[in-house]
């Protein structure tokens, strides 16, 4: 993806089309027309997000790629800023994907729906000499087709591809050093977020991810909690970060179960700021920092980049939500927002997921266990490379 959330990730695409991408997804859910971009080792891949019952012929000719879809999408063009393609357009069941100077080999298939994700059409175009023998992705049938490639008509040597891009993901382990987090007879909040926050990364580096790591050990960023949540905040600004994952645990009364993962906006009709206060650094600071964050949420609501991140943010906090259930059966608190100041920076898609209550005597006992934090971790890191498209 990168647009700054588009220039704001990894994947780079321009803020034109950031502003598609926005559209796309909020007014015709299950049909985007705008694709989702990322920059692997040897290839780019294209997507684009699909109705259920979509399928496709592909061909390749001279500089572009076209399918011919059984469905319509929304008519929208733009370019593409990655290695190997330039542009894309898309009119009723036709789209196209330009290719860069001196590239003319793409392959391309119809993924159906599975778990949590949507069809999507895959267009992965090789970025190197090596990159053309990356095998075919599964057709709509599940079978393995290459599809028709169309050689160069001068015999030039093509120019030098550039690096690939690798995704970046930073991964925030809530609190440390100094703020210890919610405590309680099984848990304590800033050991239980940095053993998960640790394989999480180990798995994501398994999958060519680039991992930044808030903390590695328990530390704060800053004696001053204002300060400290900037700090952690700051690294998600930076236009090469696909996604921002701050990790926390919850406490409440010893009823309270589940798992909820947030992303930044106002609180949902019928909660009370408690958490976001809590997480913000507690007391009047944590009180003044949720003030801030909640009229930053408020600006944001006429700023079309701004709200294009937190339309991503939402995407990534239903796969994680999604991952983390399956794979612990633990309560679904479900996806909410809420004005956490550590997430609020508008160029990154960034949410904050809360992976059960330290304070349950039927959690806080599972929490404690290192088996159940790597089930957790696992379907974490599942759930990234999922937003990411990286296998």
């Amino acid at each position: 993806m990168n647009a700054s959330f588009e220039s704001c990730i990894r994947f780079p695409v321009s803020r034109m089309l950031l502003c598609t991408l926005l559209t796309g997804a909020l007014l015709v859910p299950g049909a985007q027309a705008a694709p989702r971009v990322g920059s692997h080792d040897g290839f780019t891949r294209v997507v684009f997000d699909l109705p259920a019952s979509a399928k496709s012929s592909v061909k390749v000719q001279g500089q572009s790629i076209t399918v011919q879809l059984n469905v319509s999408l929304k008519a929208e063009q733009g370019p593409l800023n990655a290695s190997g393609v330039t542009a894309y357009a898309v009119a009723g069941k036709t789209v196209t994907v330009t290719l860069a100077r001196g590239h003319t080999q793409a392959k391309a298939s119809v993924l159906p729906a599975s778990g949590s994700q949507n069809a999507r059409l895959v267009i992965d175009v090789p970025t190197s000499a090596a990159a053309s023998k990356v095998p075919a992705t599964p057709n709509s049938q599940g079978t393995r087709t290459p599809v028709a490639v169309a050689r160069p008509a001068s015999t030039a040597p093509a120019p030098a591809a550039k690096p690939a891009v690798r995704p970046r993901v930073v991964l925030d382990a809530g609190h440390g050093g100094k703020d210890p987090g919610a405590q309680s007879p099984w848990t304590s909040e800033e050991e239980v977020t940095l053993d998960i926050a640790l394989r999480t990364r180990a798995e994501l580096v398994k999958h060519g991810v680039d991992v930044v790591m808030v903390r590695e050990s328990d530390r704060h960023l800053s004696v001053n909690k204002s300060q400290d949540l900037e700090a952690r905040s700051r690294l998600a600004k930076n236009g090469t970060v696909s996604a921002f994952v701050s990790i926390h645990v919850n406490a409440a009364g010893p009823g309270a179960q589940g798992i909820e993962t947030f992303y930044f906006g106002q609180p949902m009709a019928g909660r009370n700021r408690s958490l976001a206060v809590q997480e913000n650094g507690g007391g009047t600071v944590g009180e003044a920092l949720t003030r801030q964050a909640s009229t930053s949420a408020q600006n944001m609501l006429g700023d079309i980049l701004a709200q294009a991140k937190i339309a991503f943010s939402r995407d990534l906090a239903h796969k994680v939500q999604s991952r983390l259930i399956a794979a612990t059966g633990a309560v679904n608190r479900g996806v909410q927002t809420d004005a956490f100041y550590v997430i609020s920076n508008p160029t990154t898609p960034a949410i904050l997921v809360e992976v059960g209550f330290g304070s349950s005597p039927v959690e806080g006992p599972k929490l404690a266990q290192a088996a159940y934090r790597e089930r957790i971790s696992q379907a974490l890191a599942r759930a990234i490379l999922d937003f990411l498209n990286t296998k």
